[in-house]
């Protein structure tokens, strides 16, 4: 539920602005304070609308979704709007339990968008997911199994241009026999690339200079242990599977 009533008075100022009268600004405010539970507010909102066809049309879609939604996880927000305007009937949203965290989906009902595309006169309803709140939601209510945070076993440092060149051809050589890596997404300070793979809980860092190129090897960082070994990149997968418990 939106908190309007602390933005009530803005809201009432503003309209006053756009000349609109005491009246009007007050029928306004009755829509906006509508509370209680479902049924309540459908209730307020009957009273408001009558014999006004559009809001009437509005409140019969809602009391069919309710209908068949059966469900006290259903809550009616006369307050909530969406940031498109294609939109011909009900909109909504989605939110997770036990979070202080926004919407994590939301869309609504449209008509004839599809017209857009020449394909006229098809109905439709979509709705749109947030990978940002849905990541931010499992993570607060520790979600993620572990098997998914220990995902990537082997984090290839970004060393320059030439350098993540070779690493990403080394890098694809141990996925292609099954080994889980990937290469830093940017050159950065190892500092950084340390911390990124900390935060993923990445094993092993492999880290490949032009040092290493010329000499055809690596430098392979246990980050639990804080140990290092130079390894021959021919060696590389026999290394990790070997230390990895991986079967050939």
């Amino acid at each position: 539920m939106h908190n309007v009533s602390a933005h009530l008075e803005k809201i009432k100022e503003e309209l006053t602005q756009k000349h609109l009268s005491d009246v009007q600004i007050k029928i306004v405010e009755n829509y906006l304070t509508i509370s209680g539970n479902n049924e309540e507010k459908l209730s307020q909102a009957k009273n408001l609308f009558q014999n006004i066809d559009e809001g009437e049309k509005g409140i019969e879609e809602l009391e069919f979704i309710l209908t068949y939604a059966g469900s006290e996880k259903v809550w009616i927000d006369f307050t909530l709007a969406r940031g498109l305007n294609y939109y011909t009937g009900v909109i909504y949203e989605a939110k997770s339990k036990d979070v202080q965290i926004g919407s994590i989906g939301g869309g609504g009902r449209y008509d004839d968008l599809t017209g857009l595309f020449d394909v006229p006169n098809i109905p439709g309803v979509g709705i749109s997911f947030g990978v940002d709140r849905i990541y931010d939601v499992m993570e607060e209510l520790k979600l993620f199994p572990t098997k998914v945070h220990t995902g990537t076993k082997a984090l290839f440092f970004n060393m320059g241009e030439q350098e993540s060149k070779f690493a990403f051809e080394q890098m694809q050589l141990l996925r292609g026999k099954g080994i889980s890596a990937e290469l830093f997404h940017e050159q950065a300070k190892m500092d950084k690339q340390f911390k990124y793979a900390t935060k993923k809980n990445i094993p092993f860092a492999v880290i490949i200079g032009s040092k290493e190129m010329s000499g055809q090897n690596c430098v392979v960082k246990d980050l639990t242990l804080g140990e290092q070994k130079i390894i021959a990149l021919t060696e590389l997968e026999n290394y990790f599977k070997g230390y990895l418990g991986y079967l050939s």
